[in-house]
């Protein structure tokens, strides 16, 4: 769907009555029309402009539809805040839009939680309540074409269509070469979530700085005290990570500013210092430890000082390429002058703990129901890692798993030998002995094997790193983000061949509103003539749809007719 810079209407021309009546694709045109014209503002310098478009837009139908869609669409919908309302059906959701109103509000505390950590610790998550949550949310609308437009090129995280893998990739880019930089400053921010300054924060994010001030004053309800908020943004926010990128801003742009006077543009490009961030984690590559050492790191500490916030000394280091480092699970490391990326040991380890737990906590349950388990989080890991030089790790872990699952099947049958057991638990497939699968009874009635998800399988490729300079809020970076998408979904669903299929079929976008399928929004595989009344699991009778165009249509029994292909 292509959007053009000019003006939108924000007000949808035939108002819904009921949240099943709502015209999603024209909403989504609306909030994006608006979001254009801000980023276009900004990338002008135009503040004033910014600020009035940023009002007009939070009190739109539109921005309030979407808003309360994203809230109640994601996987913290089912957690509710320190008034334990959720909004778990369409007339709460519908009800919730009238809700969000700036007059009067007022944000309540966060219910803090704790949830374990890979080293074992347990982070702090603090739980807004729903209304709060679609607040930010509607905020956000606001702020994301601001921070798009101003945010450094290889900033990676919690930013649309970025990922770990781009920021892998751009490392990849700085040191890969021979004439690289060596050396590395692997930067860890002490608890950046937790100390941001709110003074800074106030002055310097450009949103309504009343409601920003509420929700950082809000306050947290732990074991029934409330406790005050002086300083940070809770994680557990849906804007907090917009918040934090905002705050580390500039690292990359103003480092290089701060070189290119001190030394003068052409000494301060031999100095191959380049910034990847991703959140609050970031590497800083230079050509010598000295000017890691006596000239970045001391600006840093300046630069993260300003906002309250500072680096961690035990986990702040300096590295040669050569000795290799750890950054988002992957390890980085130069072996005989040739750059090798592969998932850390640390990665590989947790994983592997949690696929045991996984299979010493169910010593009963049906096999089928353990492969049911295992394969989405066997999957998930595989495809993290596939871009990297990951069959050595793939090899290892399927091979830890397997004497996990050989001693889950023999405990089972303690008086049967092991030939027995081979032949109820593992099965010969192709080329493959030893496939641990259980045999089912497809959706058609027909009998199959449904396997364990075989790691050494996944297929390695090199990811296509996203331009640094790209702005999904700029038309004319429209074709280049509709093409990254679709080709990313598809990536997202090679192993399961036939979503994948109905998706390019789709050009990517739902069959019933006609808006882009993504990640963030879900889909739900719809049945144009429903099984029940015969129809077939054939993909000519199978269309993707949202979560909630798929509810729109079962409710009001409307008629979904398959897309004709591009």
């Amino acid at each position: 769907m292509k959007v053009s810079g000019r003006k939108t209407g924000s007000a949808l021309s035939h108002a819904p009555d009921n949240w099943h009546a709502v015209d999603w694709r024209r909403v989504e045109r609306n909030v994006r029309g608006m979001q254009i014209r801000i980023a276009k503002a900004t990338r002008e310098g135009d503040w004033r402009r910014v600020k009035a478009l940023q009002r007009m837009l939070t009190r739109t139908l539109s921005a309030k539809l979407y808003a309360v869609r994203r809230v109640t669409q994601n996987q913290g919908a089912r957690t509710a805040g320190v008034d334990r309302e959720l909004w778990d059906s369409p007339e709460s959701r519908w009800e919730a839009v009238g809700r969000l109103k700036r007059r009067g509000y007022k944000p309540l505390p966060l219910r803090r939680v704790f949830i374990p950590k890979a080293n074992g610790k347990e982070r702090p998550l603090g739980i807004p309540t729903m209304r709060d949550r679609a607040m930010q949310a509607l905020y956000l609308l606001a702020l994301e074409p601001v921070s798009e437009s101003t945010s450094d090129p290889n900033s990676y995280g919690f930013r649309l269509n970025r990922s770990t893998a781009d920021a892998m990739a751009q490392i990849r880019v700085c040191v890969s070469k021979k004439a690289s930089a060596h050396w590395l400053l692997e930067a860890d921010i002490r608890g950046c979530f937790d100390h941001i300054n709110h003074d800074w924060l106030e002055t310097h994010v450009p949103m309504d700085r009343g409601i920003l001030r509420q929700w950082l004053k809000a306050g947290l309800i732990y074991n029934g005290q409330l406790q005050a908020t002086e300083a940070g943004t809770p994680q557990g926010g849906i804007i907090s990570p917009t918040l934090a990128n905002v705050t580390l801003n500039g690292l990359e742009r103003d480092l290089g500013l701060h070189l290119g006077v001190k030394f003068g543009l052409e000494k301060a490009k031999k100095l191959k210092v380049h910034v990847v961030r991703y959140a609050d984690d970031f590497v800083i590559t230079g050509d010598s430890r000295e000017i890691l050492e006596q000239e970045v790191k001391p600006w840093v500490e300046a630069f993260l000082s300003e906002r309250g916030l500072q680096l961690s000394e035990e986990k702040t280091r300096i590295t040669h390429i050569d000795q290799g480092f750890d950054f988002l699970g992957w390890n980085f490391r130069k072996y005989s002058g040739k750059l090798i990326i592969k998932p850390s040991k640390k990665n590989a380890q947790a994983f592997y703990r949690k696929v045991a737990e996984t299979i010493s906590g169910r010593k009963t349950v049906r096999q089928e129901n353990l492969i049911r388990l295992l394969n989405p989080m066997l999957r998930g890991w595989a495809q993290y890692h596939h871009p990297v030089s990951a069959k050595q790790a793939y090899s290892r872990m399927d091979h830890l798993v397997f004497q996990r699952l050989w001693r889950w099947s023999k405990r089972r049958h303690p008086q049967k030998n092991a030939d027995w057991v081979k032949k109820k638990y593992f099965h010969t497939v192709g080329e493959r002995s030893w496939v641990f699968g259980a045999s089912v009874v497809r959706d058609d009635g027909s009998k199959g094997l449904l396997e364990l998800y075989h790691l050494s399988g996944t297929v390695i490729k090199r990811h296509k790193k996203i331009k640094g300079e790209f702005n999904p809020f700029d038309p004319l970076w429209e074709e280049y983000g509709e093409q990254l998408r679709q080709e990313r979904m598809w990536v997202s669903m090679r192993y399961r061949k036939q979503w994948a299929t109905l998706y390019m079929s789709q050009s990517g976008l739902c069959a019933h509103c006609g808006c882009a399928l993504t990640d963030e929004s879900g889909w739900h595989d719809h049945h144009l003539e429903y099984r029940m009344h015969g129809g077939t699991d054939a993909l000519s009778n199978r269309v993707l749809l949202h979560p909630h165009c798929h509810q729109q249509v079962h409710t009001g029994n409307i008629a979904v007719v398959k897309p004709v292909p591009h």
